[in-house]
């Protein structure tokens, strides 16, 4: 082979990047089909855990959820007047810090006024760091405003939730195990949904690597062709649209062009919440009879009633039964200590309901 015609360097880098990019490819899709099924085994797993509960506890959870979620509600507030008390601080330091500059810029002219005269030049630059500090006072009025409106909003939501945990403290202490293994459950799946997204991005970079890869291999092939030509190797030349090369349907976004392995798991993961919600729902519906809370001084007639309607309409079965499934509360996330304890609890806990969920 002439000098001419020796392989251009170029290409054996591009190739080695090719093998290298096509190897962490694969290897990226085994760790996410891998993630996916860790996935869905929690969840089943998870499902199973609170349809024991739920069968074992019964009414009591409907009866709790009401403190539970506002338990949760506060949690979430008392972040965000945390988040606005800093956002406050922030504001108050760059203030102070303009009112600073200022006074050191006045007091070094008046500290040198017989030597440095009062020009344009520092006339502009006090009238700079006075229009800075009234910028930074704005926003400090602004952050303390919000601040004080969402310090309120928290105080009044905690006010509620003492109130819900007197009235429901036998309800809360007795349904607190679900809601302990609920939070659990979450935290767990948030975790394995959040591994799975990140080797989704992963996979999403290394394939547009892959794909610019092809295209260098495609420009550094046209340059080849023509020089051989004897052409001159122009700009224009260069950028005109050409025929897609081989793999340049890999330029397409990696949502449109998963591969066979990941095609049918890049579908969005079911809703957290909503599983572990359904399978309470479920199991109430076939253990209310077992574990609802009657009151004993109800009259035998009634009874003897039910009964006789029931066999009265044992052949007119309906052929769609209207039953109405209660609403199912959501977002029952990672919550932790809000309020104090309850003042009266059994021997079993003696801190607050909720306080464990970590």
């Amino acid at each position: 082979m002439s000098d001419k015609d020796e392989l251009d360097p170029r290409i054996q880098i591009e190739l080695e990047k090719l093998n290298t990019t096509t190897d962490e490819i694969n290897k990226l899709e085994i760790e996410y089909d891998e993630a996916n099924t860790t996935f869905r085994m929690l969840l089943n797993e998870s499902t199973r855990r609170l349809k024991l509960l739920t069968k074992k506890l019964g009414s009591c959870i409907e009866k709790a959820r009401p403190y539970y979620d506002l338990l949760e509600i506060a949690k979430k507030q008392q972040k965000e007047c945390q988040e606005a008390a800093l956002q406050y601080q922030r504001a108050s330091g760059i203030h102070a810090a303009a009112k600073e500059t200022v006074a050191l810029a006045e007091q070094r002219f008046l500290t040198n006024q017989h030597e440095w005269q009062f020009d344009n030049a520092w006339q502009e630059m006090l009238n700079h760091a006075t229009m800075k500090v009234m910028e930074a006072d704005t926003q400090k009025a602004e952050r303390g405003r919000d601040h004080q409106i969402k310090a309120s909003i928290y105080k009044e939501t905690d006010e509620n939730l003492k109130q819900l945990e007197e009235k429901l403290q036998k309800f809360i202490i007795k349904s607190r195990p679900y809601f302990d293994e609920k939070a659990l459950c979450q935290d767990q799946l948030n975790t394995q949904k959040q591994r799975i997204e990140s080797i989704k991005k992963e996979i999403i970079k290394t394939k547009n690597f892959y794909s610019q890869t092809l295209k260098n291999l495609e420009q550094i092939s046209n340059e080849i062709h023509m020089k051989r030509q004897g052409k001159q190797c122009d700009d224009d030349l260069l950028t005109r649209p050409r025929e897609p090369g081989v793999g340049a349907e890999l330029s397409q976004s990696f949502e449109e062009t998963p591969t066979h392995k990941t095609r049918n798991n890049m579908s969005s993961l079911p809703d957290i919440t909503a599983e572990l919600d359904r399978c309470e729902v479920c199991s109430v519906a076939t253990t209310s009879s077992a574990v609802s809370e009657k009151d004993p001084s109800e009259n035998i007639s009634e009874d003897l009633e039910e009964v006789k309607a029931i066999l009265r309409n044992m052949s007119l079965r309906p052929e769609k039964a209207e039953g109405k499934m209660e609403d199912m509360y959501v977002s029952e996330l990672h919550i932790g200590n809000i309020v104090k304890s309850p003042k009266k609890t059994p021997k079993k806990s003696s801190s607050r309901p909720g306080s464990s969920l970590h």
